[in-house]
């Protein structure tokens, strides 16, 4: 695991388009911007050197990067807002996803953070991503339907 460098962002954002339903895809440019905000941007490489999984992550200090993320700015004092994780399709069930996670986590308590937000959608509905959220322990903290694109979601938050 390490952080996202320039030269990745071509194939992250590939990465990411790739898995637009689950996350809305973005521009070359609207990617790289997003990355340069992170609080945390980090991946995993697979065995061949290409991306294998990776999160971006946003905070409260954070300016608001969309409706979702706006959500959290306005509800919580401070957290750490994982506003997408994409883990390739022949890298899933190996553990990266949780991997991602527990290394944002470890950065939250750094900062001092009390607080992971995240959003799942709920239509179209992504109850793979529901139950990865549930086993560690996010919970519901609230519901909104995302006026760029109609998606409804589910906002959810755990505790550090």
């Amino acid at each position: 695991m390490r952080a996202i460098a320039p030269a990745d962002l071509p194939a992250l954002n590939a990465l990411n388009n790739a898995h637009a339903a689950a996350v809305n895809a973005l521009s070359p440019a609207d990617f790289g911007a997003l990355v340069a905000v992170s609080f945390s941007a980090r991946m995993i490489e697979g065995a061949d050197g290409t991306p294998a999984a990776f999160l971006l992550a946003l905070s409260h200090e954070t300016p608001a990067q969309g409706p979702n993320h706006g959500w959290f700015l306005q509800h919580f004092p401070a957290f750490a807002y994982v506003d997408r994780v994409v883990v390739a399709e022949d890298s899933q069930g190996q553990g990266l996803g949780r991997a991602l996670y527990a290394d944002l986590r470890a950065q939250a308590r750094g900062a001092r953070l009390a607080t992971l937000a995240c959003e799942v959608n709920l239509d179209p509905p992504n109850p793979g991503s529901m139950a990865f959220h549930e086993r560690l322990g996010f919970r519901p903290a609230g519901e909104a339907t995302d006026p760029r694109n109609g998606k409804r979601v589910r906002y959810l938050t755990a505790g550090l």
